[in-house]
């Protein structure tokens, strides 16, 4: 067995959530992708709601909050981190700078794939679709992947859709209820989309039923996110 390969099974991985809702959809992805990792969650579900009262603006003190979880995540001896959190995504930047260890923001790797699958759009702009249940994610995660289309050299044209109430089914036991709007929304809003994007970790169950609805490849942040983490980490292993 390599010594990378020792150090990806063995990993102590952060799983850093802002609303439990999160949980599970990236328990299950790591059960798929990485079993071998001992994984640490870490809730903070007051996050959200001072994001929203602070309408979307990352303050210096809710930056600092999450410079404050991650630091906290490496002195218990994990070495990544995966943030769930999707409308935070500054914040982590600055945390995963700061704390010196593999950090991932929880759509950067799925955003990457879109990319990849869109790639053979020579002509014109890649149509892109990106679906929320949490309002506030929107902007910080269209900037984020208009930025990393721009820093490979390429045009998109991104479709942004909110679906107000479901994650509260979510919350409340109506998975169904959950999955149901949000296809509805997707069919509705992105006829024209080659890939359609589900913002939020805690929507990946959906993805099955959406993409009934939808003639795109639609995507998911955990299992990307997941197979990233366990990449990034293994190489960081090889470089120390």
């Amino acid at each position: 067995m390599s010594a990378s390969t020792t150090a990806s099974e063995t990993a102590r991985i952060a799983l850093i959530h802002a609303t439990a809702l999160a949980m599970a959809p990236v328990q299950q992805a790591f059960a798929r992708h990485w079993p071998e990792a001992q994984c640490m969650n870490v809730l903070d579900d007051s996050l959200s709601a001072d994001h929203a009262r602070a309408c979307g603006v990352l303050s210096p003190a809710m930056t600092q909050r999450f410079d404050d979880l991650a630091h906290y995540s490496k002195r218990t001896g994990c070495t990544g981190i995966l943030f769930t959190c999707s409308a935070f995504g500054p914040a982590i930047e600055a945390a995963g700078a700061s704390v010196g260890i593999p950090t991932l923001k929880p759509n950067e790797a799925m955003f990457e794939q879109a990319l990849t699958l869109t790639q053979a759009c020579s002509e014109g702009s890649a149509s892109m679709g990106l679906i929320a249940t949490f309002e506030a994610s929107l902007p910080s995660m269209a900037a984020e992947l208009q930025a990393l289309a721009a820093a490979r050299g390429r045009s998109i044209v991104l479709h942004t859709v909110f679906v107000p109430e479901a994650m509260q089914d979510l919350a409340e036991g109506r998975a169904d209820m959950h999955h149901r709007k949000i296809a509805a929304a997707a069919e509705k809003a992105f006829k024209t989309c080659s890939v359609v994007m589900l913002a939020q970790f805690s929507m990946a169950a959906a993805l099955a039923q959406v993409q009934t609805c939808v003639a795109a490849t639609v995507l998911s942040s955990p299992d990307c996110a997941v197979l990233a983490l366990k990449k990034a980490v293994s190489t960081n292993s090889l470089q120390r």
